[in-house]
């Protein structure tokens, strides 16, 4: 995924919705450099629905155990449960092979409202 092309949460996660309204949802690379060594992660099961500014799983690091928000709204229709054995992947690739879940979108065109876009999410960063 390109990072330019993304919406964020103030929270670090992102999203990327395609034309099949199947939003792909992940936390961004300053949010695992921030958390550094991550140790578990709970992601939700198929099926769950999701709901856009609450909290859909966690992620622990040896520093703190961070909640992971969901930005949209929708049902969880992909998980990817092998992360959670290989966290690597979120340290190396974030916004492609380190994906989180995939959400069926309910509110359409509607769904990335409110989110931030990449130099609006830089600039968060940036003042942290």
């Amino acid at each position: 995924m390109d990072p330019e092309q993304l919406k964020y949460n103030p929270s670090h996660e992102w999203v990327a919705v395609s034309d099949d309204q199947v939003a792909t949802v992940g936390i961004t690379d300053f949010a695992v450099k921030q958390l550094t060594d991550l140790v578990f992660m709970a992601l939700p099961e198929l099926g769950t629905q999701v709901t856009a500014g609450e909290e859909f799983g966690e992620v622990e690091s040896v520093k703190a155990v961070s909640p992971l928000y969901s930005p949209v709204t929708g049902e969880v229709v992909e998980v990817h449960s092998e992360l959670v054995d290989n966290m690597d992947a979120l340290s190396e690739d974030p916004f492609g092979e380190g994906w989180l879940i995939k959400v069926r979108v309910a509110d359409g065109a509607a769904a990335l409202d409110g989110l931030l876009d990449h130099a609006s999410y830089l600039k968060q960063c940036s003042e942290v």
